[in-house]
């Protein structure tokens, strides 16, 4: 018996039911929340006889960790996408995070928007943006049970992988979160030995760049009307000598900073370009900050990109907070 749903995941199921080929994009630089939600979006369409095909902008590789998901076989060149009449953005929070392969949802018959961030204001023909959820993982799952497929541990694992990271490690998961990992886990996905590979698994030269990091950190005690603010950097330099995933990493380790609500880690991707990662501990919604430089994402967890000199940028932000 078919599971009555509405609104515009039923939509959704709808067009993926009736699609014999999708296109699936992930977010620049992929996480594991997008690459882990495409994927097993991906793995459902391709037994059920649907073409598919996944791709995320470049020109980044995919991390090692990403890459050894399965499905990951499903991933091909951005330049080798033939953009299907049905398109799935993944985890992406405004168009601008596909880059050039904005135009393969724009273009689409069907362009279809799967998110769970609170500043997504729908790009799509058909959004389902549920900010209360966890992690996009989390609505893919649901979708895939409207579609009634079957979730082996294949697609368990790489829906795991989206919700281990975005709730580090469940330290900020809301209960539901451990229901769903339950579910993941009770198919036989390894969520130890996932859990280390993703989030505690890094490169020898990861060392020397938290060093450096670290040794940049300033606190400001008076930003925020007094809540504070702290704040790091990941110059080029340091970060092109590893895998530009493993700077992501630092933002954990500035944010336990007590004496600060809000932490910041600005990182150079090149040469004057930098991406901001930023969280709040609770009181703060640093949606509004994202969306002052052009960003957007979570209430406790935003980011945005920036171009200028290290002081430049964050003067730029200092000056907006």
């Amino acid at each position: 018996m078919s599971r009555a749903v509405a609104g515009p995941r039923a939509q959704v199921a709808q067009i993926l039911r009736e699609a014999d080929a999708v296109t699936v994009l992930c977010h620049v630089r992929p996480d594991a929340d997008t690459i882990g939600s495409g994927l097993a979006l991906a793995l459902a369409l391709d037994r059920a006889g649907v073409e598919v095909e996944v791709g995320f902008p470049g020109p980044w590789s995919l991390p090692d960790a990403l890459g050894a998901l399965p499905g990951a076989k499903l991933i091909v060149d951005p330049s080798e996408l033939v953009g299907h009449r049905v398109a799935v953005a993944m985890d992406c929070a405004s168009s601008s995070r596909l880059g050039d392969l904005a135009e393969l949802v724009d273009r689409a018959d069907h362009g279809v928007v799967i998110d769970h961030h609170a500043s997504n204001r729908g790009f799509g023909d058909v959004n389902v943006i549920d900010p209360s959820a966890d992690c996009t993982a989390e609505l893919v799952l649901e979708l895939l049970d409207d579609l009634e497929m079957p979730i082996d541990c294949d697609i368990a694992t790489c829906l795991f992988a989206g919700l281990v990271t975005d709730t580090g490690s469940f330290r900020w998961a809301r209960a539901g979160a451990h229901e769903v990992a339950a579910r993941l886990l009770e198919t036989g996905v390894d969520g130890p030995a996932w859990t280390r590979l993703l989030l505690d698994t890094h490169q020898f030269g990861w060392l020397t760049m938290v060093s450096e990091a670290l040794q940049s950190a300033v606190l400001v005690p008076e930003a925020l009307s007094g809540a504070g603010l702290v704040y790091a950097l990941v110059g080029h330099e340091c970060s092109r000598q590893i895998d530009w995933a493993e700077a992501e990493s630092v933002i954990d380790l500035v944010r336990t900073v007590g004496d600060a609500e809000v932490a910041v880690v600005f990182k150079e991707s090149a040469p004057g370009e930098w991406t901001v990662s930023m969280r709040s501990r609770s009181s703060v919604d640093l949606v509004p900050l994202a969306r002052t430089h052009g960003g957007g994402g979570h209430r406790h967890a935003a980011g945005f990109s920036i171009t200028g000199s290290a002081t430049e940028v964050v003067e730029k932000l200092l000056a907006s907070v």
